[in-house]
């Protein structure tokens, strides 16, 4: 039985996961998948309300981040699932982060179109962190812009170091291997080390 963490580079929508396996302390890449977190013909949650009537678009919204919740924490516990069928344990989930934002409601949110690119992002990163605490992990957690960086610097490597890491975890694992791949990857990095 190996010890596997997970990792998720969120989207709109969507997230890239990667699960890596400890095989005798070398990382390897067990499982790669992109899910879907909206439902099929669902994509940009405030983007959809916009145009509603505001109670119209209040409500869209609050349903379409259930439906989130519900598809990130099914991803989290689909996951586990299938890890344990193979054998394994999973010790941690990673998770891409934002810098959070204010307390914006729907309206104005809505009120202003650059608000609106930056809520999905904190939706799904947010869903994702939830999804995660709902299936008894605590995420350990990268910021989505400097997550490569954030994660050598948690590793006590260059980044050139960590980058040939993760390219040899890639080169072994096959294509697709680009940078959501390997930003997933990292953030499974962190949590298979947090244990």
């Amino acid at each position: 039985m190996g010890k596997a963490a997970l990792g998720f580079k969120p989207r709109t929508g969507r997230a890239v996961l990667v699960v890596l396996l400890d095989v005798d302390g070398k990382p390897e890449v067990l499982e790669r998948a992109d899910l879907g977190l909206l439902p099929p013909g669902e994509f940009a949650t405030y983007h959809a309300a916009e145009g509603l009537e505001p109670e119209a678009a209040r409500k869209y919204v609050q349903g379409s981040i259930a439906r989130a919740q519900r598809l990130a924490t099914a991803a989290v516990r689909d996951a586990v699932k299938r890890c344990k069928a193979a054998g394994h344990e999973v010790v941690g989930c990673g998770v891409l982060i934002g810098t959070g934002m204010p307390e914006w409601t729907t309206d104005e949110i809505l009120a202003v179109h650059v608000r609106m690119h930056k809520a999905e992002g904190e939706l799904f990163r947010t869903v994702l962190v939830e999804g995660a605490r709902e299936c008894g992990f605590e995420p350990a957690t990268l910021p989505d812009k400097t997550a490569l960086d954030a994660a050598a610097k948690k590793f006590g490597l260059t980044r050139a170091k960590f980058d040939a890491q993760l390219a040899a975890i890639g080169k072994a694992a096959g294509p697709p291997w680009a940078q959501y791949q390997r930003e997933a990857a990292a953030a499974a990095l962190v949590a298979l080390r947090a244990r």
